[in-house]
């Protein structure tokens, strides 16, 4: 009877180490991309792209913010 159990047990196993490992793979990329971006905001001279993109990024904060007390004021 064992011998039904153990393709079971493989493919129980193999699935855990497979996705634990994406996740793992998943999680370096997120951390070392977050990392290059620190590194990137705190250089003196600023890339091209980091200057193109600015004001994009202050507009967005500029109207969630914007939004977030209308629904203040409105509550």
């Amino acid at each position: 009877m064992e011998v039904f159990y153990m393709p079971f047990i493989g493919f129980a196993m193999g699935f855990g180490f497979g996705v634990g490992c994406a996740f793992a793979v998943l999680y370096t990329i997120y951390t070392g991309g977050y990392r290059k971006a620190l590194e990137d905001s705190l250089r003196e001279e600023k890339s091209k792209r980091y200057l193109e993109l600015l004001p994009k990024a202050q507009a967005r904060l500029a109207k969630e913010r914007a939004a977030a007390s209308r629904r203040i004021a409105s509550q």
